[in-house]
């Protein structure tokens, strides 16, 4: 069974940085694809983006992240990070970590009804 738990979220002004962190366990992920959306009150859960697990980092963002925001894995400890640089107010939201065995495919990897394995989310809030 997968297990993820993320952490790193916070309180921090427009402009700063903060980076999260997920932590995997449970199996092996050989062929998984890793990912994190975003969820504001009312709104359904967003991509921010996704990386591959295995052999070389195929990384896919969605457009509003882009040159901001930067996703790695380190293999040997199992877990993924975002790196939010440039962060908005309206980054503002409970930040998920999730991971499939799918296809590496964009119209795949950008829906949550695509993974069944989710952590509890961090809260990263921007202030204005």
């Amino acid at each position: 069974q997968v297990h993820l738990v993320e952490s790193g979220g916070g309180l921090v002004q427009t402009g700063g940085s903060l980076r999260l962190s997920c932590a995997a366990s449970g199996r092996t992920f050989s062929g998984y694809v890793m990912g994190w959306f975003r969820q504001t009150p009312g709104k359904e859960r967003e991509f921010v983006g996704a990386i591959s697990w295995s052999g070389g980092s195929i990384i896919y963002y969605a457009d509003f992240v882009k040159g901001r925001f930067t996703i790695s894995r380190d293999n040997a400890k199992n877990t993924m990070y975002l790196q939010m640089n440039s962060l908005k107010p309206e980054d503002t939201a409970i930040y998920y970590c999730t991971a499939e065995a799918v296809p590496f495919i964009k119209a795949i990897i950008s829906r949550p009804s695509s993974f069944s394995s989710w952590g509890q989310g961090t809260q990263v809030t921007v202030s204005s």
